[in-house]
């Protein structure tokens, strides 16, 4: 009896032993699961995020989720902490484009043999929750996801709120969510030539509720981390105030409005909206139709218009521009490399659109498969350094405490110089925004670091900059 009873408690014994180390092990994983969850996206890492447009169509000869995930990793070498996508969805076959312009053309238009090659625009969604099977599967997205958060990057999707293709469902179930002309019918956005897509009627409520839940899906079941709103002033902003607390409530998100208009990013509403004056003039100054003290003119317009911590995006590039304005050589030349450095060091977040790290210069295809050369070279080593300055330095910092930017007087008109500082970290930039070899003199005093030559040097009362040649100094 007594050794019955011994066996039973060691068995007890066993048991609860076992118990105890598998119950410490569940413990130990889930420590371990919390430590490599991404944290929820916050101010102190918007500081020094950069953010990169990812054009999966043609990122690669496949085009595929699988293909653009696999270099993933190699992002992070460029500090990039934000993947935006462009439009992911199913794209309508109804009336869909095969070329651009005033003057375009749906694929219908074409010989049937030909028709094939027109893939449409992203942007003429049929079905805001699903997958187009051009890029991939669901699972294969999830993988991209969960590949993105593992390196520590976020991903937004971008989202076409103002209109949808002629094939969506909506159209027979909702034709009330479409606007109409006199005559009844839905119409394509008055005042564009995006004949592709139908016109939303944001004046219906239930388009409103239906919308909303469209975007919630994608948080919470998918665990995507914000939008990028495809031309996000053209929505009445009463949606946006609605949207967004909604969609915060379920998760920290960052969002990005394609648009200027400065109360898209008032009251906790849009984290980020586009610096298109500063393309702009970046674009005039180097064709030499603008002088390089305007760059001033510009920054000081958008601080006397934006609350102080609203973060703009800086680009010298993305999907529109390239496809349908030109390539970065095409519009800047020999300034390329210049205003490259000023999207980093002037006040917001800057853009590296797909393809650009590795010197893109031809024109992406909008309607039909393209693919970019992938070879590593002087642009990717520029990136590469640039990231790694806007991580490491609070003076580059951006959002809720942003660095100062201050104009530094050069008495030349061509030539633009500014510091940025924050605590006791300060980054100059002097550059000739000219083709031609110009002279400052100015007072800056201190001793510096020459950034990209790592030689240190004394400012000096008068300096030469040959044409385009900048420096970047740091304390």
């Amino acid at each position: 009896m007594k050794k019955i009873i011994l066996l039973s408690i060691s068995v007890l014994l066993f048991i609860s032993c076992k118990k105890e180390k598998e119950k410490e092990k569940e413990i130990e994983i889930e420590q371990k699961t919390k430590k490599e969850l991404l944290e929820p996206i916050s101010n102190e890492i918007l500081e020094t995020a950069v953010i990169y447009e990812a054009n999966i169509r043609q990122y690669s000869k496949e085009g595929t989720f699988n293909a653009f995930t696999k270099d993933i990793p190699k992002l992070k070498e460029l500090g990039v902490k934000i993947i935006w996508l462009m439009p992911v969805f199913p794209i309508s076959e109804k009336k869909r484009k095969a070329t651009g312009g005033k003057n375009s053309k749906f694929v219908s238009d074409f010989p049937k043999e030909e028709q094939g090659k027109y893939l449409g625009s992203y942007y003429a969604v049929s079905d805001f929750k699903k997958i187009n099977p051009e890029f991939g599967t669901i699972e294969d997205f999830r993988t991209l996801l969960k590949t993105a958060h593992a390196n520590k990057m976020y991903v937004i999707l971008d989202w076409v709120p103002n209109h949808t293709g002629w094939d969506h469902t909506w159209l027979t179930t909702n034709p009330d969510f479409y606007t109409k002309n006199d005559q009844g019918e839905v119409i394509h956005p008055k005042g564009t030539d995006w004949t592709d897509v139908a016109d939303l009627n944001y004046e219906n409520e239930d388009l409103r509720k239906q919308m909303i839940s469209d975007m919630n899906y994608w948080v919470v079941e998918e665990n995507i981390d914000g939008f990028r709103c495809d031309m996000a002033g053209m929505v009445p902003i009463s949606f946006w105030e609605k949207a967004i607390p909604e969609l915060r409530a379920k998760k920290d998100i960052f969002m990005l409005a394609e648009a200027w208009e400065p109360e898209l990013l008032k009251n906790n509403l849009f984290n980020m909206g586009y610096g298109w004056d500063r393309h702009h003039t970046m674009n005039a100054i180097a064709k030499g139709e603008k002088k390089g003290k305007e760059w001033e003119e510009v920054i000081q317009k958008d601080n006397d218009r934006y609350r102080k911590d609203a973060i703009l995006m800086n680009f010298m590039t993305n999907h529109d521009e390239n496809s349908w304005n030109g390539t970065i050589q095409e519009r800047m030349g020999d300034a390329s490399e210049l205003f490259t450095t000023l999207t980093y060091l002037s006040p917001g977040m800057p853009l590296i659109y797909s393809g650009q790290e590795y010197g893109l210069n031809h024109r992406l295809k909008f309607f039909e498969k393209d693919s970019i050369t992938k070879v590593k070279g002087k642009e990717w080593e520029l990136l590469k350094k640039l990231g790694v300055l806007k991580k490491s330095n609070k003076a580059l910092h951006t959002g809720k405490i942003p660095a100062t930017y201050s104009k530094i007087i050069t008495n030349n008109k061509e030539v633009l110089a500014f510091e940025r500082k924050k605590d006791t970290n300060s980054v100059l930039f002097i550059g000739n925004l000219s083709k031609k070899q110009q002279i400052i003199h100015w007072k800056k005093e201190g001793a510096y670091k020459n950034y990209f030559k790592g030689a240190k040097m004394s400012s000096k009362p008068t300096l030469t900059l040959e044409p385009y040649e900048y420096l970047v100094l740091v304390n």
